[in-house]
């Protein structure tokens, strides 16, 4: 199967300095991959080159099998849709509003939404359970709620491939669940999704391969059970644990 996200020998300097090492990775459709790492990794500098953002030193990157330099910002908005790990907005737009600019790269020249716009918005909101939000201004929201709207603003893009840095970071137990379930079934539906985590559990439960980012290199690609031994995880995090199978076979990783 074709790759909707395909780094290749992937390099990139900050402030002359090496961030990303040599990076090959891939997503397909239909698939979740977890991009798991210390703080200062190199997780949301690969998200950045990914759309552009920052410039890499070398190597390649396809979306949806073109090289990334080929595509208008208009058109990648269209394919692409990111989740930042915090999103502030200036003004105290309804809830509606906000998921509602999800839809700008569809629109035509004039910029106003249809009907068909207004009921995706809504349907996404409904999809993370928090169509009671509409209404509200964002900025009444307490931070897990405002994170909760910016992913559905995410989903109301229908992006071929879903791009998430941290998304469960502000949110309670609950709605991690719920956004990762939400994600799990985009990929079901046949689209492309990677997520940067902390939570190794989830990631472990949710997602189809695991990236373990080191010092800006991959250390290891693979399904959650290959990927999470004891040694790979205290080399990437610095710190010893335990890998043990839990109830639905997925592995937990807990210090010792």
């Amino acid at each position: 199967m074709k790759a909707s996200l395909q780094l290749e020998d992937v390099a990139v300097r900050l402030d002359r300095r090496p961030v990303l090492r040599g990076v090959d990775l891939s997503v397909r459709p239909g698939e979740v991959v977890g991009l798991l790492g210390r703080n200062g990794a190199g997780k949301s500098t690969l998200l950045r080159a990914v759309t552009g953002v920052i410039p890499v030193e070398h190597g390649a990157i396809q979306l949806l099998e073109r090289p990334l330099g080929v595509w208008s910002r208009r058109e990648l908005a269209r394919r692409v849709a990111v989740v930042p790990q915090e999103t502030r907005f200036p003004f105290p737009f309804r809830v509606l509003e906000a998921v509602l600019m999800g839809r700008a790269p569809h629109l035509g020249w004039l910029g106003f939404e249809g009907t068909h716009d207004v009921a995706l918005a809504r349907a996404s909101l409904a999809r993370l359970g928090i169509e009671a939000l509409a209404e509200r201004s964002v900025l009444e929201l307490s931070g897990g709620e405002r994170q909760l709207v910016v992913v559905a603003r995410a989903l109301a893009q229908e992006p071929a491939l879903l791009l998430l840095d941290e998304p469960t970071a502000f949110l309670d137990l609950r709605h991690r669940v719920e956004v990762l379930r939400v994600v799990r079934g985009l990929a079901d539906e046949g689209r492309a999704a990677l997520v940067v985590s902390h939570d190794l559990a989830l990631a472990a439960r949710f997602c189809d391969r695991l990236a373990l980012l080191v010092e800006g290199r991959v250390l290891a690609v693979g399904a959650p059970s290959e990927v999470l031994t004891p040694e790979q995880v205290e080399r990437t995090f610095d710190v010893r644990v335990r890998v043990a199978a839990g109830p639905d076979g997925a592995p937990l990783v807990v210090p010792c």
